[in-house]
């Protein structure tokens, strides 16, 4: 019953917290439903273009849910199931979900722009460019990270190329994600250029992911790990490209109701197995301060990542989403709402490896997702049945579906700010500038050079790259906040619900980081590092660097405030 506890109180504080706390936050910012959005004013049939509520809703929340909070969660595990339960419900309501609908209202007051363009209007442009420079590095680790959660999950024997019977988990799993591409294309085109209504077109895609998980049990598609991530960086470079339409908004809506069931069999698991008496909840209710992943402060904050706070979603929210609301009023269950759900999944993710624990801590399983897997599936059934496998295959689909859509998000993202980079103040797009400029704000540039740089490290083992994707990117969460209470402040709105959030996060991941330097320099001065302890420190070191002259600068605006009041 430990279980159906845990997610009970969770649903009912994140739905107070939604009801509550999330709609104070929309009348002190003055959220205004008669006022235009960029994706009305702007509409380009690109970048900007309005989506139904629905669909918007599908984009946002699969691609702020990637892995992480599937992945985080079950990694902070090991101090307990109480520390992880009470930072996805306190980070969730009160900094996540904060930042997140504080970075979408503050984006389509600014034409849909980035964080970065916020950030020069409220600190300068020098900060602009500082913070463009730290998102890209962040970015690197996302498209790093994803792609060996993807590789990982697709992967099989090198030595075997082509479509198989009887396939593995892993080969049904890059069957269905790939024919899952295919679907979403014809889904853009049929609703975008046939206009067939959303509901019958919903309709049929739904049957269409029906078909092709059949297919996919049946069938698999066979290539080892290389190969997989050589054919996944093509990919993303081709989805960032392409106008929305046709990949992003139909591929991301689609996945959601992947996500979606995902939880409501979850939630069925839990309940099932709890009233049966067959839930085998394992987890401590606390470890200790000190685990094997480091001491409770930093390390619970920084691993949770997405579960409770995450900067990546800021840049969703202010480099896609921003571009497709097509409604001020839909800010708040679009940013703040999905925020919510993604605490709640983080919770279902701490359940289902509280089935598994002893097991999964025992090394039994190759990571987070396939512990998250075998635990809902343990729940309906042991690992012997026809059940077990069919719910193990989906969930880890699942899994892998939305790590693919973070990564497409997150590409198109890194385009942009590549080519923000190195535009002047009165350039609007990389056509407008000259000489070497135009030619590195090209989008085949930065789009390029960022999938062939996240590649490359996506070869390292994910315990190489989390712990950093972890710091850097609850560092961007901690400068994202900051950037959108200097913004709120100059617009004469109440900013004060932003400094407690802003200020925690900053000290938990400069910690975090500077920790990480000391360890890798020890590690070095014994002569036990490899390329990847040199590439962690470069890294850690050049983040807390560029974080710390951004602190610096945010806290001039903000005195700079203070002396106007």
């Amino acid at each position: 019953m430990t279980a159906i506890l845990i997610i009970l109180v969770a649903i009912v504080l994140l739905v107070l917290g939604y009801v509550v706390y999330g709609s104070w936050l929309a009348k002190q910012w003055g959220i205004d439903p008669g006022k235009k959005t960029p994706a009305v004013e702007m509409e380009d049939g690109v970048d900007y273009v309005a989506a139904k509520p629905a669909v918007l809703m599908g984009h946002h929340f699969s691609s702020i849910a990637g892995a992480g909070p599937i992945n985080g969660p079950i990694q902070a595990a090991v101090f307990g199931w109480v520390p992880v339960f009470l930072w996805c419900i306190i980070g969730g309501i009160f900094f996540g979900g904060l930042q997140d609908f504080g970075s979408l209202f503050a984006s389509i007051r600014h034409k849909g722009k980035s964080v970065g363009e916020i950030i020069r209007d409220s600190m300068g442009r020098r900060a602009q460019k500082l913070f463009t420079i730290f998102s890209l590095l962040v970015l690197i680790l996302v498209i790093a990270s994803f792609v060996n959660v993807v590789a990982g999950t697709f992967m099989s024997d090198p030595g075997i190329v082509g479509i198989t019977t009887s396939p593995t988990g892993n080969q049904t799993t890059a069957m269905i994600s790939v024919l899952f591409i295919v679907l979403a294309i014809i889904y853009g085109i049929a609703t975008n250029r046939f206009g067939i209504k959303t509901l019958p077109a919903t309709i049929a895609g739904i049957i269409g992911i029906v078909l092709i998980v059949v297919l996919g049990l049946n069938f698999g598609l066979a290539m080892g790990r290389v190969g997989w991530i050589v054919f996944i960086g093509i990919y993303i470079c081709v989805a960032s490209l392409v106008p929305v339409w046709i990949l992003l908004q139909p591929r991301d809506y689609l996945s959601s109701f992947l996500l979606y069931g995902m939880m409501i069999l979850a939630l069925a698991g839990i309940l099932f197995s709890g009233v049966a008496g067959t839930a085998t909840f394992n987890i401590p209710a606390f470890t200790g301060w000190t685990t094997s992943i480091g001491t409770l402060f930093p390390a619970l904050f920084i691993t949770v990542a997405c579960g409770a706070c995450s900067g990546f979603h800021s840049l969703i929210s202010t480099g896609t989403s921003s571009k497709q609301l097509a409604n001020e009023k839909d800010a708040k269950p679009i940013a703040y709402g999905s925020m919510l759900i993604e605490s709640a999944l983080g919770i279902v993710a701490l359940i289902a490896v509280g089935m598994v624990f002893d097991k999964y801590t025992g090394g039994e399983f190759g990571g987070p997702p396939a512990a998250f897997a075998a635990g809902i599936a343990t729940m309906f059934s042991d690992e012997t049945t026809g059940t077990y496998h069919t719910i193990y295959a989906l969930l880890t689909l699942a899994v892998s579906v939305f790590a693919l859509t973070s990564l497409d998000t997150g590409t198109r993202l890194s385009r942009f700010m590549f080519s923000e980079l190195f535009l002047k103040e009165d350039e609007a797009t990389w056509k407008d500038a000259k000489g070497v400029r135009k030619f590195l704000a090209h989008p085949l540039v930065g789009t390029g050079s960022m999938v062939l740089i996240g590649c490359i490290l996506g070869g390292l083992s994910l315990s190489q790259i989390w712990g950093l994707f972890g710091a850097a990117n609850q560092l961007l969460a901690g400068i994202a906040l900051m950037a959108v209470a200097a913004w709120l402040g100059n617009a004469g709105k109440n900013n004060k619900m932003f400094f407690v959030p802003m200020i925690f996060m900053l000290a938990a991941t400069l910690t975090s980081l500077l920790i990480t330097v000391k360890n890798k320099i020890v590690m070095i001065g014994a002569g036990a590092a490899l390329w990847g302890d040199w590439f962690q420190l470069a890294f850690a070191a050049a983040m807390a660097i560029l974080a710390i002259v951004l602190v610096v600068e945010g806290v001039n605006t903000f005195k700079t405030q203070a002396a106007k009041k």
